[in-house]
């Protein structure tokens, strides 16, 4: 299980080792890669995750974006604190698009950071639903402080203090990443998007069911969402 040790191994294979968990969907990415469709199954892909979707905007939003996103992926951080902002204060905050925000952990430093944000979520008795604030504002705090963590000389240091600071005691944090229940569900949510989805790589978006990929600037997303809105 996830413990300090996996952590520092993790940081003395640059954030890249994988454990027993996750290495079973690796295979499956090539397949992925070959069969995925452009456009895939709405009501297929609003099918909520093992642990209970994560999402900013309102449930009515004309337009969904769902994004599987790893925590360790350079080009998720550029979208997170270059693109994401924009798409809040334009799309988000005013009714007009939902992200759906789902964890596609590639590795065990993936795994750690996921768990303790998802603890911090199930702390709050908010695992399905209701205000996520605090899981939100701390993978905004990992996506920007990520270079400290991911590819630091001691993760371990960099993530306890992160949770530290969100208000996560040591006990919780050792508790929780011994949480076989949320490995579970990170493992099956990433599964699935691997072998329903054909999700290959990070991040990969679906705007109202279609295919975006990488961490396209602002420009980009407005000229695929403006369309979709009502006249």
């Amino acid at each position: 299980m996830l413990s300090r040790r996996t952590l520092l191994s993790a940081s003395a294979t640059g954030g890249l080792a994988t454990f027993a968990g996750l290495t079973t969907a690796m295979p499956a990415l090539a397949q992925a890669r070959r069969s995925a469709p452009e456009t895939v199954d709405v009501a297929e892909l609003m099918q909520p995750s093992p642990l209970g979707d994560c999402v900013l905007g309102k449930d009515d939003a004309p337009v969904t974006l769902v994004e599987y996103a790893s925590l360790t992926c350079g080009h998720c951080a550029t979208f997170h604190t270059g693109t994401l902002p924009g798409l809040k204060e334009k799309y988000i905050a005013t009714g007009k698009v939902k992200l759906v925000f789902r964890e596609f952990a590639l590795n065990q430093l993936d795994a750690a950071v996921y768990m303790l944000a998802r603890c911090m979520l199930q702390a709050d008795g908010k695992a399905a639903g209701g205000n996520q604030d605090r899981y939100f504002a701390l993978v905004d705090v990992l996506f920007r402080q990520q270079r400290t963590w991911a590819f630091g000389n001691d993760p371990l240091a960099a993530i306890t203090t992160i949770t530290r600071q969100a208000g996560m005691t040591q006990t919780e944090f050792e508790a929780c990443l011994n949480n076989q229940a949320i490995l579970d569900g990170l493992n099956a949510t990433r599964d699935r998007a691997v072998n329903v989805f054909g999700v290959d790589s990070t991040p990969t978006f679906f705007l109202n069911g279609k295919r975006v990929l990488g961490a396209l600037p602002l420009a980009e997303f407005e000229k695929m969402i403006d369309p979709l809105l009502p006249a």
